[in-house]
């Protein structure tokens, strides 16, 4: 797949998402399947998450090859009660993920085929290139718009 590609993925996935979230109401926010997370909860964690991706793939860009990438525990993140995944209002979390996503594909449209190449060593998952963190935070908003529409099923 090539940067042409991988943009048009990239925002589609985040447009999918967008999508999901807008057509939610408010009693929508708080609905789940037995030990499944409610749209309220992906949205603050999807909102963690790509900040976490778009600091990951800045470093990724412009630190040398093998730099750490740190992961983090989102299970934890999730529980914390200052994070508040279970009530926090979702506009501030939604417009995060809005930005960090323009922000990113910005960054991705300027990459090279090259670029691809270029690698960290992620804190959990070993070596870890522009190419794979592409073909992850393509997917990610499609899947956790997948979970809200299942939440709501």
């Amino acid at each position: 797949m090539d940067i042409k590609e991988y943009s048009a993925l990239f925002e589609a996935s985040t447009q999918y998402f967008a999508d999901t979230v807008t057509a939610l109401s408010d009693s929508d926010l708080d609905r789940h399947q037995p030990d499944g997370w409610s749209p309220r909860q992906v949205i603050h964690h999807i909102a963690d998450s790509e900040t976490q991706s778009y600091v990951r793939l800045r470093r990724l860009v412009a630190e040398p090859d093998g730099s750490l990438i740190q992961g983090y525990d989102e299970g934890a993140w999730a529980e914390n009660k200052t994070l508040d995944y279970k009530d926090l209002p979702v506009e501030n979390s939604f417009a995060v993920f809005l930005s960090v996503r323009a922000a990113s594909l910005d960054i991705i449209k300027r990459l090279t085929e090259k670029d691809l190449e270029k690698y960290g060593e992620h804190s959990e998952s070993g070596r870890y290139t522009i190419e794979k963190w592409l073909k992850s935070y393509t997917k990610h908003p499609r899947d956790h718009a997948d979970q809200i529409k299942s939440a709501l099923a």
